[in-house]
């Protein structure tokens, strides 16, 4: 559980980061791209952070480890599609936020519903891929896993996102 929190603190770490951009406006060129490659970085570390995590907890024989780490670099490939699209809209969300119309609003609205399903449906996809590679318990517990530590993210994330004006 201790590992969680770190993984909330680095969290934290990339959405005050994020937050920052509604706060204050780019005053330069310069200046945006600084702030997306801390994104990235940050992102990165939450991956690794999040790898260790999963690692720590599944408690692998090394025949079974040599099965199912290339399922998950794979699975994690295609969450990080889906986790990019989230970011490009919170940066569209960030761009519009003080003067936002309804149809901004309708559309950012439809954009996340639409990737909610997309996460849904990703993991739903994937459940047979790991089954084939763990057994029923060990899946069990690598979406456990997945799906907890991706919520303490999506709520601090949530908690530093201000709310539509």
């Amino acid at each position: 559980m201790k590992k969680l929190v770190i993984a909330l603190v680095m969290g934290t770490s990339l959405l005050l980061i994020q937050s920052t951009a509604f706060a204050q406006k780019s005053e330069t060129p310069a200046a945006e791209p600084s702030l997306e490659q801390d994104i990235q970085l940050l992102r990165s570390d939450i991956r690794s952070t999040k790898k260790q995590l999963i690692a720590e907890n599944m408690k692998l024989t090394d025949a079974q480890a040599e099965k199912f780490w290339p399922v998950y670099d794979a699975y994690t490939q295609e969450t990080t599609k889906l986790g990019d699209a989230r970011y490009a809209l919170v940066k569209e969300y960030a761009q519009s936020y003080v003067n936002m119309t309804d149809a901004e609003a309708d559309s950012l609205v439809e954009k996340m519903a639409t990737l909610d399903v997309q996460t849904a449906t990703l993991r739903q996809e994937w459940v047979p891929k790991f089954r084939k590679v763990l057994t029923g318990k060990q899946a069990a517990l690598f979406f456990q896993l997945d799906k907890r530590i991706n919520l303490l993210l999506d709520l601090q994330f949530a908690a530093n996102i201000p709310v539509v004006k």
